[in-house]
């Protein structure tokens, strides 16, 4: 009898494990960003996160520390590679040796997948920095090429939504004309590498700047009317997805069908200044709960209904010394202590202190204490 009462005990503590870890075993991927000086080391962020079951991670640059304490985990990473540094990826000596100390001396111990060249480069008016760009992803592609590393290391850039000039109605998306002579040959080029089209999307923005206009539901993936495209008669019951259509319908006008738009930032903060209408902690759950359980369903957009969406969440933490608004210190699924900022199921294990144990062995140390402190009960 104890021995078939340990067994539903298992399988209900299994059970409950898998809910709270489905919605990233479906694919989707967490920002890590560290812009803080009060997060826990990267060890012991390896742990939080194989306790989550999170299989994709970005980075905003190739910190070694990280990636050395992933090493030999499941975990697809993003590494960064800053926009200062784009002047000198020009320079294929240059190219060479930063993929050779932030990539290859990683392989294949940690798993990087692709590497990000710049962020939001268009969002400035620096036009060296524009140009920079498209050459800087060449350089950097030719010598992955060189490596034999071109099919397992794919390379991309993140785009703002700020390069669409249009966005409404999303089958009428176009990008600023200002911007086309870069964005031209830069689409041509992820087409030609098969790379996709990566946009940082926060509906957010749209309400905290229109609060009045924008209805809350239609930006948190709650119930409401929505909007019909009066050009396809497609519907679309939220934000975000009305924004990867339209970035899709502005690549069309550039000539290409064939290239994946995904999402590399989208979240909602959890706290505000008093002038940022909708950061709140209610919202943050709202919004994260909401397109969690779309992209479990594995949900294209109403022009793409058969490419599930692909996103990275913003963000893992709370940054405490990010710049701006006091929205942008608080996107953090998690406080810098592991607890929750708001429970939407995440209950992870984020160890206590200082630690260089890998992922994967506190892991099955955390599964063969549970064990034991079910045969303890059950007098076994």
């Amino acid at each position: 009898m104890a021995s078939c009462s340990l067994f539903r005990v298992l399988l209900l503590f299994l059970t409950l494990s898998g809910s709270f870890v489905q919605i990233f075993s479906a694919g989707i991927g967490i920002n890590y960003g560290q812009i803080a000086d009060n997060l826990p080391s990267p060890s012991r962020v390896a742990v939080l996160l194989e306790s989550l079951s999170v299989s994709r991670v970005k980075l905003y640059d190739a910190d070694p520390n990280v990636l050395l304490a992933f090493s030999n985990s499941s975990v697809d990473f993003i590494v960064g590679l800053g926009n200062d540094n784009l002047q000198n990826m020009r320079d294929p000596i240059k190219a060479q040796a930063w993929v050779e100390q932030n990539v290859l001396s990683h392989l294949p111990q940690t798993k990087i997948t692709c590497i990000l060249v710049g962020n939001e480069i268009f969002y400035s008016n620096d036009t060296q920095l524009r140009s920079s760009l498209l050459p800087a992803m060449q350089s950097v592609y030719r010598v992955l090429v060189n490596l034999g590393l071109d099919k397992q290391v794919i390379v991309t850039t993140a785009h703002s939504l700020s390069i669409l000039g249009n966005s409404y109605p999303p089958s009428a998306g176009t990008f600023k004309e200002d911007l086309t002579e870069y964005l031209q040959p830069l689409i041509n080029f992820h087409s030609l590498i098969k790379s996709p089209f990566l946009i940082n999307a926060y509906p957010y923005f749209a309400y905290k700047d229109s609060p009045a206009e924008v209805p809350l539901e239609y930006v948190l993936f709650q119930p409401n009317q929505g909007m019909t495209d009066p050009n396809t008669n497609l519907h679309y019951d939220n934000m975000l997805y009305a924004q990867i259509d339209a970035v899709y319908s502005a690549i069309k006008v550039m000539g290409h069908t064939d290239i994946e738009v995904r999402i590399s930032e989208t979240g909602w903060p959890s706290k505000g200044d008093e002038d940022e209408a909708g950061a709140t902690v209610e919202n943050a759950k709202l919004y994260h709960a909401n397109l969690l359980k779309r992209i479990t369903q594995k949900q294209g957009t109403p022009a793409k209904p058969s490419t599930p969406i692909d996103i990275y969440v913003f963000a893992l933490f709370n940054e405490n010394l990010k710049p701006g608004p006091a929205s942008e210190r608080n996107y953090g699924l998690y406080y810098p202590d592991g607890n929750p900022v708001y429970n939407i199921g995440l209950q992870g294990n984020l160890p206590a202190g200082t630690s260089d144990v890998s992922a994967s062995n506190k892991t099955a140390f955390s599964v063969f204490s549970f064990l034991l402190f079910l045969i303890a009960c059950f007098n076994l």
